[in-house]
């Protein structure tokens, strides 16, 4: 008498595909049910109130703004020029000698700026409470006259 020639392994995965298929079909079914088909525009259409929010309602057409085309800036408004000061306070966050750079945390703006040793007056090292002027450099601001603050 001759052996079956279906092993455990081909039943198995014959009821994998089944059960894959059905799934699938379900799935399907339950996308027809839940179909946006037939809505109306007016049932699609979202607005944005005053705050900006997203809506289901239409906004109110006496609160309208009119707003004029040049008024619209597009991109990244560049900063104004503001009063520099001459001479900052900081301290130094990371200096490497070897290399002759670090940075110092400017103790107003928080901000870290470049220091090169070529701009260094006196000898500095990590947490130093120094004193500088900044000068604007193509890669950003670059910190000189570098000294050690007066305790």
């Amino acid at each position: 008498m001759g052996r079956s020639t279906e092993t455990f392994s081909k039943k198995e995965n014959e009821k994998k595909r089944l059960k894959k298929q059905r799934d699938k079909k379900e799935r399907a079914e339950e996308r027809k049910a839940n179909s946006d088909k037939g809505k109306s525009l007016e049932d699609m259409m979202a607005y944005v109130d005053h705050n900006g929010n997203i809506t289901s309602t239409p906004p109110d057409p006496t609160k309208r703004k009119n707003v004029q085309s040049e008024d619209i800036q597009l991109g990244v408004p560049k900063q104004e020029d503001r009063p520099v000061e001459t001479v900052r306070n900081g301290t130094v966050a990371f200096f490497n000698e070897s290399k002759g750079y670090g940075f110092i945390r400017d103790l107003q703006s928080q901000e870290s700026i470049f220091v090169h040793v070529n701009g260094i007056v006196e000898q500095i090292k990590e947490n130093d409470k120094v004193t500088f002027e900044v000068e604007k450099t193509p890669k950003g601001l670059n910190a000189i006259k570098v000294k050690k603050a007066a305790k």
